[in-house]
C-alpha cells in the first residue's frame, strides 16, 4: 500500500510544496523516535517475519551487508546492529510490492516520466526483463537471451569500443564490479564512469597527490580513542548514522569533537543511542563541544588560518607544535608550504568562512591541547571547485603535527554508498594506473587499454556531442545522480541503447535511448544460488575493512539473474568463448572471481580463506607504516591558491543536501524530520537575515535560478522558502532537484566533480504562483 506522504506528494507533482509543514528543528538524532520510525516503514514495506529476517541480520559477521552507507561495522557487535536510515534501505528492497509486465502495459514511458521519484520507487521491485523498442511508446517483456543478443549486438556494431560506457554505483559488489571492469577492458574500452565521479572523487585526488594512496588512514578503534576529532562538511545522523556510535565512544573516552558545517544538524548536536538506556531514558550525549557554522566552500580558508595560527605557535615555543621529526623525516615541500601559509590574512578567512576570530582561536586551543587528531569530512569538502586544494590543505594541518600513522589520528573520508571504495579497488576507473593493468592483462591473456576513458562529466558530453552511444547502467540512477539534469537526460536520450541493471524502478529508466532495456537483478538482501551453491559477495568499507555479505530472503521473482550472471553472460555474448577468461564458470562459483582477484590486486592475497574468518579482514594502508607511494616517497606539503565563490549582491551560494528520509536519490518520504520539514521537497532553506536583506518573505514561493558563465538560464521552479538557522550568504535545498541548477561544466578542479555544493543562485517570484 503506497504511504498517505507518497500519494500527497504525487498529487503535487512530487514536491507537496502546497502542503509545507514546518517544526522547529530537532536538536538531537535517533532515540525512540527513530526506532519507531524505522520499525513503521520496514513492516509497511515487507511485513513483520521479512522484517525481522533482514533486521537482525543486518550487518551481522554471517548476514547482509547494509547497502545503505558505508561505515564500518564495529567487531562487537549489537544484534541490532543498525541505524533508522539502514533498516528503511533495506526494507526498501525487500519489499513485498512487485513491478510485473502488466505495470508496463498501464503505464507509457511518457507517463513514468512524469511520475516523482518516490512514486516510481514505491511501486517495488522489478520482475523480468523489459525492452523499449525502437519507436515504442511502452516497455514490453523480452527474454534474457534475446536481452543480451540485443546489447551484445549494439556494442559490437560501434565503430570504436570507445563509443561504449559502463557506469557503477556503489551498490555493486566487488565481485561484479571486478567482472565489470574486465569486461570492459577486454571489450576496449576505459569508460568507466562510477559514482565517486560525482562525489569523492576530489578525496581520491588530493589525498593520492599528498599521500601516495587515495583512501582514509583510521580504523573504528581510532575514531574511539582519538583526542580530537574534527567532522567536516557532513551530516552523519542522516548520511551514515552509525558514526554517531563511534563519536559517542570519542566523547566517553575524553574525546573532543569539532563539527563544521554550513547548517546545525541534530546529530552532530545530541545523540540518544537507542541501543543504550541513557539514550533512551536519558539526555543522550552532546557531540559536538564546537560547532562552527561556515559558509559552503570556506573549508579551505579555515585550515589555512589553523595552519599559520600553529606555525606561530611553534615560532613561540620552539619544538612544541610542530612534529619537526615526523616532518623531517617523512615529508617534503614543507618550507614553500610554510611561506605561503604565513601570507594567509585574517580578512580573507573570515570573509570566507564567515566565523568569528575568537571561534577560531578557541578550535586552535582544542588542537595545541590533543595529541592525536583526525579529520573526517564527506561531500561538503569535495564538491566544490577548490574541492581538491581544501583536502590537501586538510593534510597539511594533519602533516604539521605528526597525525598519521599513528593510533587516533589520519585522514577519514567517509564514503556514501556501501562499496563505493570497492569498486574503486576492483579497477571501476577510467585511469587505472599501469601496474594494475599490467596485472591484468598479464592474468587473463590481453592487452588491456591504456588511453584514459571517460569519467561521468566526460561521458555526458561525449553522448550529448555523438561521440558516445551505448550506455549500460549497473545498479544506479545515473540521470538523478548527474549534475545538469536537462543536458544529461538529453545525452541519454541521444544514445542508440542505454541499459539499466536494477532492483526497483526510478528516474533513469524514464530516459530512454532509442532502445532502451531494463534488466532486473538480485538485491543484496536476496539469496544467490548459482550452479555451485548458495554464493556471497564482498564489500570494503570506509576504512578498507573486507568482508562478505549473504542475502537471506528468496528473490523477488525466478526471472532474476544476479548482476555478477548478468555481467557473465552479457560479456560472453559479446565478446565470445574464451578459455582465459571463463565467464560461465565465474557466474556459477564466485570464489573463482575472488581468485582471480587475489593475483592482480595487491592487499587481497589468499582472499577467500581471509574473507571466510568472521568480520573478514582489513587492507594494508601504506601511510601506517611511513609509507608514502608519492613520486618523492614521501608526504608532500603543498601550497594551495584558490578563488572563494563570490554570490554577487542580490544572490545566495546554494548547497544541495538530502532529506532524512531519503537514500541517495531517492526520497522515501517527502519528509525532513531533523530538520523540521514536512510534507515538502522543494524548499530552500535560507537565513532570515539574509532573507531580510533579499526583501523575500518566508514561505514565499520562489524559482531557483543558478548563474553561470555561459550565460544559460537554469531554473529550479517552485520552491517555497524557509527561514533556517544556515550560514550567513548561503542557501541548502534537496537534491536530485536542485541539479538542474548545476552546469555540466561546473566541476573541481583536477577531479572534475561536479559543485553542488557551490553554486551562485538567485531567488525570484515564482513564474507561477497559483498553488502559493
Amino acid at each position: 500500500m503506497v504511504s498517505k506522504s507518497s500519494r500527497r506528494a504525487e498529487r503535487s507533482g512530487g514536491d507537496g510544496a502546497e502542503r509545507l509543514e514546518v517544526t522547529a528543528p530537532k536538536e538531537y538524532a535517533a532515540g525512540v523516535p527513530g526506532v519507531v520510525h524505522a520499525l513503521e516503514y520496514s513492516v509497511a514495506q515487507a511485513g513483520p517475519r521479512r522484517t525481522a529476517l533482514t533486521l537482525l541480520n543486518l550487518n551481522q559477521a554471517d548476514g547482509i551487508d547494509c547497502p545503505g552507507c558505508a561505515w564500518p561495522d564495529p567487531q562487537h557487535r549489537h544484534r541490532n546492529e543498525y541505524c533508522e536510515n539502514g533498516a528503511k534501505h533495506v526494507a526498501d528492497e525487500a519489499t513485498k510490492r512487485r513491478v510485473t509486465r502488466e505495470f508496463f502495459v498501464e503505464h507509457a514511458v511518457s507517463d513514468l516520466g512524469r511520475r516523482s521519484d518516490t512514486w516510481l520507487n514505491e511501486q517495488g521491485r522489478l520482475t523480468e526483463p523489459m525492452v523499449k523498442r525502437s519507436g515504442g511508446t511502452h516497455y514490453e517483456p523480452i527474454g534474457w537471451a534475446e536481452a543480451f543478443d540485443i546489447v551484445g549486438d549494439a556494442l559490437n556494431d560501434l565503430a570504436s569500443p570507445d563509443e561504449a560506457m559502463f557506469y557503477t554505483s556503489g551498490r555493486v559488489g566487488n565481485e561484479a564490479a571486478f567482472l565489470l571492469q574486465l569486461f570492459a577492458r577486454a571489450y576496449g574500452t576505459n569508460n568507466l564512469p562510477d559514482c565517486s565521479n560525482m562525489c569523492h572523487e576530489s578525496s581520491g585526488s588530493g589525498l593520492s597527490e599528498t599521500l601516495g594512496i587515495g583512501k582514509g588512514s583510521v580504523s573504528l578503534d581510532d575514531i574511539h580513542t582519538s583526542d580530537l576529532v574534527f567532522v567536516v562538511g557532513q551530516n552523519p545522523g542522516t548520511n551514515h548514522p552509525r558514526m554517531l556510535s563511534a563519536l559517542e565512544e570519542t566523547k566517553r573516552n575524553g574525546g573532543t569533537v569539532i563539527a563544521v558545517n554550513p547548517l546545525p544538524e541534530a546529530g552532530l548536536l545530541r545523540f540518544k543511542n537507542p541501543q543504550k538506556a541513557r539514550g533512551v531514558l536519558g539526555r543522550g550525549t552532546d557531540i559536538a563541544d564546537v560547532f562552527l557554522k561556515i559558509r559552503p566552500g570556506g573549508d579551505l580558508a579555515l585550515f589555512q588560518m589553523l595552519n599559520r595560527l600553529l606555525l606561530e605557535a611553534e615560532e613561540q615555543a620552539p619544538g612544541t607544535v610542530v612534529d619537526r621529526a615526523f616532518v623531517d623525516a617523512h615529508c617534503t615541500g614543507y618550507d614553500a608550504f610554510a611561506a605561503h601559509v604565513r601570507s594567509v590574512t585574517w580578512e580573507h578567512v573570515l570573509d570566507a568562512t564567515g566565523l568569528e576570530r575568537a571561534e577560531i582561536e578557541a578550535v586552535l586551543e582544542h588542537v595545541l591541547s590533543s595529541r592525536s587528531i583526525i579529520v573526517c569530512w564527506a561531500m561538503g569538502l569535495t564538491q566544490h571547485k577548490h574541492g581538491v586544494p581544501t583536502i590537501r590543505e586538510v593534510v597539511n594541518f594533519l602533516l604539521l603535527r605528526g597525525n598519521l600513522g599513528r593510533p587516533g589520528a589520519g585522514v577519514c573520508p567517509v564514503r556514501g554508498h556501501s562499496n563505493v571504495q570497492g569498486d574503486r579497488t576492483m579497477g571501476i576507473w577510467e585511469r587505472m594506473p599501469d601496474w594494475f593493468l599490467d596485472a591484468l592483462g598479464a592474468e587473463f591473456g590481453f592487452e588491456p587499454p591504456r588511453g584514459h576513458g571517460y569519467d561521468s562529466v566526460a561521458g555526458v558530453r561525449a553522448m550529448r556531442d555523438g561521440r558516445a552511444s551505448v550506455f549500460v547502467g549497473m545498479a544506479g540512477n545515473f540521470v538523478r545522480a548527474m549534475s545538469d539534469s536537462a543536458v544529461t537526460e538529453q545525452a541519454l536520450r541521444n544514445c542508440r541503447l542505454t541499459v539499466q541493471v536494477s532492483t526497483k524502478l526510478n528516474r533513469s529508466h524514464t530516459v530512454c535511448g532509442d532502445v532502451a532495456l531494463i534488466l532486473p537483478t538480485l538485491g543484496r538482501s536476496d539469496r544467490d544460488i548459482q550452479a555451485s551453491g548458495e554464493q556471497f559477495v564482498t564489500v570494503e568499507d570506509s576504512m578498507s575493512e573486507v568482508h562478505a555479505s549473504r542475502g537471506r530472503l528468496a528473490p523477488a521473482s525466478p526471472y532474476l539473474l544476479s548482476e555478477v550472471a548478468i555481467i557473465a553472460r552479457l560479456a560472453e555474448r559479446t565478446l565470445g568463448p574464451d578459455p582465459d577468461i571463463p565467464w560461465a564458470d565465474f557466474e556459477s562459483d564466485y570464489g573463482l572471481i575472488r581468485d582471480r582477484i587475489s593475483r592482480v590486486v595487491p592487499g587481497f592475497e589468499d582472499f577467500n580463506a581471509r574473507v571466510a574468518a568472521p568480520g573478514g579482514f582489513r587492507l594494508p594502508n601504506p601511510v601506517n607504516s611511513g609509507v608514502f607511494r608519492t613520486p618523492s616517497g614521501r608526504a608532500v606539503f603543498t601550497c594551495n591558491d584558490f578563488e572563494m565563490l563570490a554570490a554577487p549582491p542580490g544572490h545566495l551560494v546554494l548547497q544541495s543536501l538530502r532529506s532524512h528520509d531519503q537514500w541517495n536519490t531517492i526520497p522515501y518520504t517527502p519528509n525532513d524530520r531533523y530538520r523540521g520539514i514536512h510534507d515538502a521537497r522543494r524548499v530552500v532553506m535560507v537565513n532570515p537575515a539574509d532573507l531580510d536583506e533579499l526583501g523575500v518573505a518566508d514561505r514565499s514561493l520562489v524559482d531557483l535560478v543558478s548563474v553561470w558563465a555561459d550565460g544559460v538560464e537554469r531554473r529550479a521552479p517552485g520552491f517555497r522558502v524557509v527561514a533556517y538557522p544556515a550560514a550567513r550568504g548561503s542557501a541548502a535545498a534537496y537534491y536530485p532537484e536542485t541539479n538542474v541548477l548545476v552546469p555540466l561544466d561546473s566541476v573541481a578542479d583536477i577531479s572534475n566533480t561536479p559543485t553542488s555544493k557551490g553554486i551562485v543562485v538567485r531567488l525570484e517570484p515564482a513564474a507561477d504562483t497559483a498553488g502559493g
